[in-house]
């Protein structure tokens, strides 16, 4: 360390460390300590070397070719010369004495002004967007109090919970930005998880716990990287006891609307045929998108698909069934013979995928409708039709309230019952 005594003021000099050498051109570097005093130069020069070392190392990551540590970088530099960062629109919008100030703080390199420096002092850095994925990678840091004192098994249980609300917004939504997360994304996931609790059995409790976890990390994340978000997570969890049914679309709006030519056709190939299989099978969507290409049997005396547990589990013992092939379904899977690919391992995306394309084109008969409506009006047209009810619960994989006599109806039985009633 050597003090230099220029004037009335005391200087430290020192060289510049070799690992800095990339950022700062001067081999060595003199720095004002603002003060007559030797004993008050000796304190201050240690404080001030230091803050010179962070400076480096702000303007050294703000080379990063990853956007988010420059970004970092960039509002730690600002900070070191002595301002709080600001997005370029809003430094410009600063007194005219503050944005001179700001300006005359930037040093130059080579006779032109330092770019990182610039960027760090006039708000030229771009904040990268953060994705849902990298929001939950942030939460960890972000919430570290909140597991001050949990055994490895208590941060365990603590952390699972939050990763799998995460896991299961991402495959209804995708990886959005957390910026661009819509009141829509909020109510398809909302939707999503109302078809959950219809078809297996969950309380609404299940679902609050996702939506209680989804909310936790991105308002912790918005709260402490001060992004200023307005996020659409109010009014949307399930009352306790509350068990949402789905009303069955109407025959005549699956006619006019739902088969309406062209009605689909922005709709994605694979999407549209699950949902037309619906109409006159009414599996359930997981069913219909699981299904492998032995399991779709095209070329039989009555063409049927074969719901089975391979490769996935079965909601209950009495899923596993056989269903005819009649009508728009037929058409749908002669279409796709080998199956959906696509959605066999994300069911929750293809349920996203078409509700939001019905209520985007208007294709929902009221607000309350979904994809999974068309389950309930295969029931309502069998019903309609005074179809056995033992017959019935076979179609759809329901258990029978009474003791289960004999093999129930023939494959050739059930074509025909389904196709008295088939769309």
């Amino acid at each position: 360390m050597h003090l230099i005594l220029r004037g009335s003021t005391y200087y430290l000099r020192r060289r510049v460390p070799r690992r800095y050498e990339s950022v700062e051109a001067r081999k060595t570097v003199e720095i004002s300590l603002h003060t007559d005093s030797e004993r008050e130069a000796k304190a201050k020069a240690l404080v001030a070397w230091d803050q010179m070392l962070g400076a480096w190392e702000a303007r050294r990551d703000g080379d990063s070719s990853d956007a988010e540590a420059r970004f970092e970088a960039a509002r730690d530099l600002a900070q070191r010369r002595g301002f709080r960062y600001m997005p370029a629109a809003k430094v410009a919008k600063l007194p005219e004495e503050e944005l001179m100030r700001r300006i005359q703080a930037i040093p130059e390199r080579n006779g032109e002004p330092d770019r990182i420096e610039a960027a760090a002092v006039l708000g030229g850095a771009v904040e990268p967007p953060i994705t849902v994925s990298r929001a939950l990678e942030l939460f960890w840091t972000l919430a570290k109090d909140r597991t001050i004192g949990k055994s490895a098994d208590q941060q365990r249980r603590w952390e699972n919970p939050h990763k799998k609300a995460i896991k299961n917004f991402i495959a209804v939504v995708g990886d959005k930005a957390i910026r661009d997360i819509t009141g829509d994304d909020m109510l398809d996931f909302r939707v999503w998880w109302t078809e959950r609790l219809e078809t297996e059995d969950l309380v609404p409790n299940s679902a609050n716990k996702d939506l209680i976890h989804l909310g936790n990390v991105l308002k912790t994340v918005n709260k402490l990287k001060r992004l200023g978000l307005v996020l659409p997570l109010t009014d949307l969890s399930f009352k306790e006891g509350e068990q949402e049914q789905r009303p069955p679309f109407s025959v005549a709006w699956i006619k006019d609307h739902l088969l309406k030519e062209g009605a689909l056709a922005g709709l994605n190939t694979e999407a549209r045929c699950i949902l037309l299989g619906m109409v006159n099978t009414g599996y359930r969507p997981s069913e219909g998108a699981a299904l492998l290409p032995a399991h779709i049997r095209l070329d039989q005396d009555v063409p049927h698909i074969s719901i089975e547990a391979e490769g996935r589990q079965l909601k209950s013992i009495y899923a596993k069934r056989v269903i005819p092939l009649v009508g728009v379904s037929l058409e749908a899977f002669k279409e796709l013979p080998k199956g959906f690919p696509r959605y066999r391992e994300s069911p929750a995306s293809l349920s996203a995928t078409v509700n939001k394309f019905l209520r985007e084109n208007l294709l929902l008969e009221t607000p309350q409708h979904s994809m999974y409506s068309l389950r309930h009006a295969f029931e309502d047209r069998m019903l309609a039709a005074g179809v056995d009810d033992r017959i019935r619960r076979d179609l759809f994989g329901h258990r029978l309230t009474r003791e289960r006599y004999g093999n129930g109806a023939t494959l050739e039985h059930l074509h025909e019952i389904v196709q008295a009633i088939a769309l």
